[in-house]
């Protein structure tokens, strides 16, 4: 219990792995879980950041998951999968439109017949990360 109830400045705080924010009428808004994120050449990148921003650029019948691997030369790369209708190669185009920082465009793609999802449909991110490993193979 220790691990996850931290007191700062008085309040007891449950440390969720979660990140997020408090706006002022006290609400708490949670924007990505910390395990989300990936080091790639040294810099620290929110796997969360990089999927909403392609989301952007997404068709509506198509669906992505951001992941990151093991990379020899940069300790991890992001790859992304695309569930869906949506061509790859012009995907692959609009996320150049989108002036992105280097770091956040992926390295891999694939199209994929399913992104693995949770039996509550949510991501399953260990699954996405098993799938990408499987792909780079």
């Amino acid at each position: 219990t220790s691990e996850v109830i931290k007191e700062l400045e008085g309040i007891r705080w449950y440390v969720s792995g979660d990140k997020g924010h408090i706006d002022e009428d006290g609400f708490v808004t949670i924007v990505d879980r910390y395990s989300r994120f990936a080091k790639i050449g040294g810099e620290i990148v929110s796997l969360g950041l990089v999927e909403s921003e392609i989301q952007k650029v997404v068709d509506e019948e198509s669906h992505i998951a951001i992941t990151a691997i093991p990379d020899a030369k940069k300790g991890e790369k992001i790859v992304l999968l695309l569930e869906g209708s949506q061509d790859l190669d012009e995907l692959k185009e609009a996320i150049k439109s989108l002036d992105m920082n280097p770091l956040f465009v992926p390295s891999s793609y694939y199209k994929v017949d399913e992104v693995p999802k949770l039996g509550t449909g949510k991501a399953d991110f260990k699954g996405i990360k098993r799938l990408a490993l499987e792909l780079e193979q």
